[in-house]
């Protein structure tokens, strides 16, 4: 089965780049960030005429939102992080049944955090804890999960255009960092390096300076595999070719195979 994470930037406004993009890659579920949409505006129609007649939603008028659009029944779905109050629509997990058992799928679209020292930074941070400890409860219940989304952290320099000129700006603190590393050390892998990439290989790109012409990019987008599923993912990449349409998402589409 392939599983998808894409943040949109307005689902209102790239609704037909989504269902052209799923008509030409038929993944069995794709996570969406960034709905910008309550839940009664969600085009759950248009999205069963594609295929996909099973969606969990957790939108918000005008910022953040996410939603799991499936070809498979969706159980136990949850909404945020348990134990972490929160206004913000950032969380949504669901059970998949597949051929090799349950899969906990987990669609999350992290904190932006603004800038280092700032208000928004230390709700960054207190997001994550709260994330890092759920996450550590949800797979003992459940080993087989993927954690998908908008992670807004360059993992490490490989994942930035420019490490030293973007140097412990946000996206590239050592905080956020060792924030990601703690969820990897729960039994995380980021399915991205477990094959041989291209340089340069990102996921997000300004809309400003032809920074996607000139491959200006960050990769702060991550499907993170449980070690149980380790050995069923058989390819993972980045597909750019959204970032080329007509006012397009910042973000592109990144895509997990599990045999």
């Amino acid at each position: 089965m392939k599983i998808a994470t894409w943040n949109v930037n307005s689902l209102a406004v790239r609704l037909p780049q989504v269902l052209d993009w799923l008509a030409a890659n038929p993944v069995e579920v794709l996570c969406l960030q960034e709905l910008k949409l309550p839940d009664e505006k969600f085009p759950l129609q248009a999205l069963k005429d594609a295929g996909y007649s099973h969606c969990a939603v957790f939108g918000q008028k005008t910022y953040n939102g996410v939603a799991l659009i499936s070809r498979l029944p969706l159980h136990d779905v949850t909404k945020n992080i348990d134990g972490f109050a929160d206004e913000q629509s950032r969380v949504i997990a669901a059970t998949i049944e597949t051929a090799h058992g349950p899969l906990r799928l987990v669609n999350g679209y992290f904190v932006n955090g603004q800038a280092p020292d700032s208000d928004k930074f230390a709700y960054k941070m207190q997001w994550l804890d709260s994330l890092r400890e759920w996450l550590s409860r949800e797979i003992k219940r459940m080993p087989r999960l993927v954690l998908v989304g908008d992670f807004n952290i360059t993992l490490n320099d490989r994942d930035t255009h420019d490490p030293q000129g973007l140097h412990e700006t946000i996206h590239h603190t050592t905080q956020e960092r060792e924030q990601f590393k703690a969820l990897l050390n729960l039994g995380l892998v980021d399915a991205f390096r477990l094959f041989d990439q291209p340089e340069k290989s990102y996921s997000w790109w300004d809309y400003r300076e032809f920074a996607f012409r000139r491959n200006r990019g960050l990769r702060i987008d991550y499907i993170l595999v449980s070690e149980p599923l380790k050995p069923l993912v058989a390819g993972c990449i980045i597909d750019k070719l959204p970032r080329k349409n007509e006012r397009p998402s910042d973000h592109t589409p990144v895509v997990v195979e599990l045999g």
